[in-house]
């Protein structure tokens, strides 16, 4: 079997693990392509710790831009590794742990080389959720999200300024973009100035390390949602094992299911007692008054709506409505123009040589010396004492 180079084997790695994150992780075909990059990963990883290209006698400026791509493959393992379909408890525990020991490497490998300023580092390695104060807490994660969000814009202006290379299309995953920085994807400008290869050098370092910083701040959150996950995993209650239902189970269902079937057949057949010394009923009844005529009344009302229906017509009520005096007439423009009762008593008792006019006369002026005598017992702001001393 033919030995493929290390760029090749990440890019295939890679690019299988892309191809994945777009998939439903439920899918059995999935899972196939989810083991197929998770060895070609782990031959990876085993063949850049033979080879030795990152050891801690070195420093970072130490490692070549070729070789720093590499230590992406711990990160690249443990995202892929934490996409296996699980069935039970025990083996999602499993797949936990393995992917925090590849995810702890990663920091591990990073943390060597110093590759993560150390105000970076602290904010990264304070567990949001271990705070009890939610205002702290809510302030920690605002600038752990407000540093991914930097880094992020970061690797785009580095992006940008790497356009005279053919880089690719827009990235799917974070698993293509760590593919577009392997020497086997890169392709070099054509030029015959060495200065322009050294600016095309430090261009792909600063994205490799830029990069290398976003996932090292991505593998401290997936930790701390990991421990989560744990905690209520290992506090979950067991579950309930299948076992056959015993046979005093069944005669019990059976039992109390053939209580309530009152339509069933019973063996004592339409004759004999109605219910057992406990109370049990043995067979159908009905209950039903004694009455001939209540019989015949429930009976009509079987069909009948299920609300009641009106006695009167709408009219048949106004009429007795008006007749009770409860409905109000008159009123308008018509109404307007009628003299009211007074005016009219003026205008009657004006009417000469009629006994109508006189006795409307005298009922005016009895009418006019009433309001007089009123008016003397009862002056102008007798009744207002409101406002007295």
């Amino acid at each position: 079997m033919t030995t493929l180079p290390l760029p090749t084997l990440f890019s295939r790695a890679l690019a299988t693990a892309s191809k994945a994150a777009n998939l439903p992780t439920v899918d059995d075909e999935t899972q196939e392509i989810i083991q197929s990059a998770i060895t070609d990963l782990k031959e990876l990883d085993r063949r850049v710790s033979a080879l030795s290209l990152f050891s801690s006698n070195e420093v970072l400026e130490d490692i070549s831009t070729r070789n720093l791509v590499y230590l992406f493959a711990r990160y690249v393992l443990a995202e892929v590794q934490n996409r296996m379909k699980t069935t039970d408890r025990d083996e999602r525990m499993t797949v936990l742990k393995q992917t925090q020991v590849h995810l702890r490497s990663f920091i591990h490998d990073l943390d060597t080389y110093c590759l993560v300023p150390e105000v970076d580092r602290a904010l990264h390695t304070q567990s949001a959720s271990s705070i009890k104060d939610a205002a702290k807490r809510r302030e920690i994660k605002i600038k752990q999200f407000k540093a991914e969000k930097d880094l992020r814009a970061r690797i785009e202006a580095v992006r940008k300024r790497r356009k005279q290379m053919p880089i690719g299309d827009l990235y799917q995953s974070d698993f293509d973009l760590i593919r577009s920085l392997l020497p086997s994807t890169v392709t070099p400008q054509l030029s015959d100035d060495d200065d322009d290869d050294s600016e095309t050098d430090e261009i792909l370092r600063e994205a490799v390390l830029l990069l290398l910083r976003l996932n090292y701040a991505q593998a401290y959150s997936q930790l701390e949602s990991m421990d989560q996950e744990l905690e209520l995993l290992r506090t979950a209650p067991p579950p309930p094992r299948p076992g056959p239902p015993s046979d005093d189970r069944k005669n019990k269902l059976k039992e109390q299911d053939d209580m309530w079937k009152l339509d069933t057949k019973s063996p004592m057949g339409e004759s004999g007692p109605l219910l057992d010394s406990s109370g049990k009923p043995l067979r159908p009844f009905t209950i039903l008054p004694a009455g001939a005529s209540d019989r015949t009344r429930l009976q009509s009302q079987v069909f009948g709506p299920g609300h009641r229906l009106p006695t009167m017509s709408i009219d048949e009520y106004l009429k007795i409505e008006q007749e009770r005096g409860n409905i109000l007439t008159g009123g308008g423009p018509q109404s307007e123009e009628q003299p009211t009762s007074s005016e009219q008593l003026t205008m009657d008792s004006e009417t000469d040589g009629t006994v109508f006019g006189e006795m409307k006369s005298e009922e005016k002026r009895q009418k006019d010396e009433q309001w007089a005598e009123f008016k003397d017992a009862n002056p102008r702001g007798a009744g207002n004492t409101m406002n007295r001393g």
